[in-house]
């Protein structure tokens, strides 16, 4: 496109009110956007005509804070950004409504628990209908029904979820709310169980009996990417095995509770302390039971006495062992956390069986309290227990360091024991575009580090539930090894409520009958597929598959760094074990938000903001500014001061618009007249000010939108700021006047082509920055477009700018010369600040001092800027080499310095000037 023609702006003037602000706005312009179907995703059908996101959803289990505001404006501006680019945008919302959360907030509100043992009660009624805060203890909680707690669940979940929407609308997220789904729905509920089946067809998910991390708290199954390493207080014990002669061999634990559960003494197989014992048999302390000595490359040699007892199962290092040395199950430790109720039968020493009984259901505090006074008392103990700090696995919601706990659970290949699958989430991470870049190693450094397969079944009861059953035999055993599977077009089921084919309901739980499976789905085993949920994956019916083609593989998963591990990765694998390929193309993800302390945002520590309130202080403009700010991958301090910036753009944005719009629509009462038309025409701007400061925009432009395709939202936003406060403060003050076709200082009336030139420029720039600023401030900018394109429908539907139209404009233009420009307007106001007198008094005459480069470009702006300097006599440009003088200094042999130069602001220096006479002071009436 090369035609001005083809590049002009028309515009439809609506009158101007009388007043502006930002307050109302949201309001004004949220309902204008839900009744157009403004952000409605319309699909077009063709893959490359769609920008897809795969949108966060929200945990729902009480309320955002304002590190969500943050992040998910990232992603509102870039949805906004590629639909103003002409794509079709899918930019979906869900909701994370089942998982520990949620049931923690539902027992905590209505103050129920469940028991599995009690029936449906369709007119149950809980004790309290929301708590204020107040925790509720289990011993005061009622007990109900699986069901019945499943739909308080859904009740409590749907009040959350309209809060948190009404929260998003507020914010002015662009939003398609027709493409909203809830990951305990119907859909979800249908995606994720046809994607365990197929992996169950295809050997990727499978189950087995093996030592898991447990949560003792929530009596379920943590997988690898759910912990949290934290530091725990305890003791050092320096415990005496002892070999068949008595000879003591000493190993130091911080775990003696776990004595009884002993199978072996490790020591790694280079300790020369060790090596004369590596297969020899030592009895334990207080039980007698014997276990031998063996080596293992796990053991640490400057840790504690060198050599550690191998418990199953103390950690995770106990499994490794275990597994590796091929060693005996001697587990003590039950679901509840407390040791088992009979005594092991391989401990045969009557002493040991009475030393066993006396810790047998105790917790495991309290049992390590009692083997330790037992272990003083029999003399097996070396000195008094030594303190020291841990690092120990939690469950990352939970608060008692985790248990291992041998039981049947599903399992989903992750590459943590298939090196095949391994190296191809290797490869996929290499083929996802991470923003910023440095993120990637946090990827890879964790699939590199997967040690085992993904868990995912939970011992909970608000999720998805597995699509299974189990026959049962004469003797009522379950037959787990031949699950029994609903076909595809049966889902989504609930096994505890439907029947497998071939049985009727009344064989429930009966020999020769079947089995529900009672587990459900770890959360993240539905998250996980969210880039099918919202593409509509193997639904049935020529539109669904449609859909799915026309966004799927997605363009973007926006998401915060800390769930790298969980959500990212865990989808990348769905992705490929079912689509062999990337869910989507690019990753961004956020920082953190730090409170004024500059400590993380978190509910746990009670430094949270809740968004409603800057939203209603400064609105949601100036909070969104706030974020965009905020570059993507660092942490970002929560600062009122920087809404307060957004604010005044804003403001600033409005007044600015106002200002050029109602030039040359006034009449004589001063008011704004009727609508009218506008053309603003590339090739009606004429004067060099004017074309420098169209060449800036063309600049600006580029670089914003390269900013955008590279997501650095807030390098864009910078860019577009800083000239656009430019072009208020210099442009606007220096062409007003000619604008206005007036010339109050150099009595030369300005020729109608200069005056249509900064008309048109004016316009121009300001239809630019509405369009430019409408991904960061919509409403705002939503307000002024409607101003100048009345019936045009919304900025956020309007093309974005493109360089060429102010690059035919510029007309090979300097942007420099509008800097300079306004340099000297700031030099020519800075000889009235210095006497102290107002900026309408007049300059009779003023030397300028100016650089070589400028001295010819800055004569044809010289009456745009007498005119807003007041400059009544002549402006003269004196030479830059009298001006470098200033700047030059002697050197001698030794001095190797180069002249100082002269700064931007310094080219233009006031040489000498005269001032007239202030203006006379109107009277008052």
């Amino acid at each position: 496109m090369t035609d001005s023609e083809d590049i002009s702006i028309s515009a439809n003037l609506t009158p101007l009110p009388d007043r502006v602000g930002v307050d109302g706005l949201e309001d004004k312009w949220r309902s204008v956007w839900d009744e157009d179907g403004t952000y409605t995703f319309h699909n077009p059908g063709e893959r490359s005509a769609v920008y897809s996101i795969d949108t966060p959803p929200p945990t729902v289990s009480g309320h955002l804070h304002v590190g969500h505001v943050f992040s998910y404006t990232h992603t509102d501006i870039i949805a906004r950004y590629k639909r103003m680019n002409g794509f079709e945008v899918l930019y979906p919302m869900g909701w994370d409504d089942n998982g520990l959360p949620t049931e923690r907030r539902v027992q905590n509100y209505y103050g129920v628990r469940v028991d599995t043992s009690l029936p449906y009660d369709p007119d149950f009624k809980p004790p309290f209908e929301g708590t204020e805060g107040k925790k509720i203890q289990a011993k005061d909680q009622v007990p109900c029904s699986r069901r019945n707690f499943i739909e308080l669940c859904e009740r409590l979940t749907a009040q959350d979820e309209k809060l948190f929407e009404n929260l998003w609308r507020r914010l002015g997220l662009s939003i398609d709310w027709s493409q909203t789904y809830h990951t305990i729905g119907e859909h979800p509920r249908r995606v994720a169980q046809k994607a365990f089946l197929r992996n169950l067809a295809r050997g990727e998910a499978y189950q087995k009996d093996a030592p898991g991390l447990w949560d003792v708290t929530f009596q379920t199954a943590v997988a690898q990417a759910e912990l949290e390493s934290r530091e725990y207080p305890g003791f050092y014990h320096r415990i005496a095995f002892r070999f068949e002669d008595g000879t003591p061999i000493y190993i130091e634990t911080t775990r003696p509770e776990l004595l009884s559960a002993c199978v072996a003494l490790i020591a790694h197989p280079d300790d020369e302390r060790y090596k004369p014992y590596f297969g020899k048999m030592v009895t334990s302390p207080l039980y007698h039971v014997e276990v031998p000595v063996l080596a293992h490359p796990a053991a640490e040699m400057d840790k504690g006495a060198g050599i550690a007892m191998c418990c199953t199962f103390g950690d995770m290092t106990d499994v490794e062992w275990w597994r590796d040395l091929h060693l005996p199950t001697r587990p003590v430790i039950q679901r509840n956390g407390r040791i088992i109720m009979d005594t092991p039968d391989w401990i045969h020493d009557g002493q040991g069986r009475e030393y066993f009984q006396a810790i047998e259901g105790k917790t495991t505090f309290s049992a390590r309290k009692e083997v330790v006074e037992q272990l003083q008392a029999a003399g097996e103990m070396d000195g008094e227990p030594k303190p020291t700090m841990r690092m120990t696995n939690f469950y990352e919601k939970g608060d008692k360091p985790l248990e291992i706990v041998t039981s049947r659970q599903w399992y989903l290949e992750n590459g943590g024991t298939n090196k095949r699958l391994n190296a191809e989430l290797i490869e996929r991470g290499k083929e996802l575009n991470f923003y910023p870049d440095f993120m990637r190693v946090r990827y890879e450094n964790w699939v590199h580090g997967l040690n085992g397969d993904w868990l995912i079944s939970r011992q909970r009861f608000f999720g998805v539930p597995f699509p299974l059953w189990y026959a049962l035999d004469e003797h009522g055993e379950p037959d787990y090894a031949n699950p029994l599977t609903p076909s595809e077009d049966r889902l989504p089921i609930d096994p505890s409520i439907d029947v497998p084919e071939g049985y009727t309901e009344d064989q429930r739980n009966q020999p020769n009958g079947f089995m529900a499976e009672p587990d459900i789905m770890d959360t993240w085993a539905t998250s996980s597929l969210t880039p099918q949920i919202v593409t509509k994956w193997a639904e049935p019916g020529e539109e669904n598959e449609k859909f799915f083609k026309s966004t799927f593989p997605m363009d973007l998963r926006p998401q915060g760094q800390d769930i790298i591990r969980t959500w990212l990765f865990s989808s990348i694998d769905r992705a490929d074990l079912e689509n062999h390929c990337l869910p989507w193309a690019n990753a961004t993800l956020s920082g953190w938000i730090l409170d004024p302390d500059h400590k993380k945002m978190s509910k746990s520590k009670g430094n949270v903001v809740v968004p409603n309130e800057p939203i209603e202080k400064f609105g949601a403009d100036a909070v969104r500014y706030w974020a965009a700010s905020a570059r993507l991958g660092l942490d970002a301090t929560y600062d009122e001061g920087q809404m307060k910036i957004g604010r005044r753009l804003a403001i600033k944005l409005l007044n600015a618009t106002k200002f050029a719009l109602a030039i040359g629509r006034e009449d004589e009462n001063h008011h704004v007249g009727e609508p009218a038309s506008a053309t603003w025409d590339p090739k009606d701007v004429t004067e060099p000010l004017d074309r420098a400061a169209m060449a800036k925009m063309a600049k600006v432009v580029l670089d914003a939108t390269e900013s955008l395709e590279n997501y650095e939202h807030s390098k864009a936003l910078e860019t577009i700021e800083d000239f656009f406060w430019q072009f208020c403060d210099d442009y606007i003050e220096l062409v007003k006047n000619r604008a206005y076709g007036t010339a109050e200082s150099t009595g030369a009336a300005p020729s109608p082509q200069a005056v249509k030139s900064a008309r048109t420029t004016l316009g121009l720039g300001l239809d630019a920055f509405a369009r430019l600023l409408a991904p960061f401030l919509p409403y705002t900018t939503e307000e002024v477009w409607s101003w100048m394109h009345a019936g045009e429908g919304s900025v956020h539907r309007a093309p974005w700018p493109k360089p060429l139209t102010y690059a035919a404009a510029a007309f090979k233009a300097s942007p420099d010369l509008l800097a300079q420009a306004g340099h000297a307007l700031t030099a020519l106001r800075g000889i009235k600040s210095k006497a102290k007198v107002s900026m309408k008094t007049p300059i009779l005459s003023v030397m300028l001092n100016v650089s070589d480069e400028m001295r010819d470009a800055l004569k044809p702006a010289l009456g745009d800027i007498a005119e807003a300097a007041r400059v009544t006599g002549r402006i003269t440009l004196r030479k830059a080499s009298d001006l470098m003088e200033k700047y030059a200094r002697p050197k001698d042999d030794s001095d190797e310095t180069a002249p100082a130069e002269a700064t931007e602001e310094e080219t233009i220096v006031v040489a000498d000037s005269e001032l007239g006479e202030p203006p006379a002071k109107k009277p008052k009436h």
